[in-house]
């Protein structure tokens, strides 16, 4: 049985740069000069996902995204 993977997308037109995002996640979460997200590439490492989980409802614009990868 393999373990579920995850990523985070980022709707870019429904986020609006608040940033919560990244501190809440800093290990897969960095900001761009104007505030906006830049998500690292690849799937969410798995110590990380219930993190990630609280990043996305934390979201004040509902623009982050928890994706389950399948293989």
């Amino acid at each position: 049985m393999s373990r579920s993977r995850f990523r985070l997308v980022v709707d870019p037109v429904a986020c609006d740069g608040a940033g919560v995002c990244a501190e809440l996640l800093p290990e897969v979460i960095s900001l761009d000069p104007w505030g906006f997200p830049i998500v690292a590439s690849g799937d969410v490492a798995p110590g990380l996902v219930d993190m990630a989980r609280r990043a996305v409802v934390s979201c004040p614009r509902l623009a982050l995204h928890l994706v389950r990868v399948d293989d």
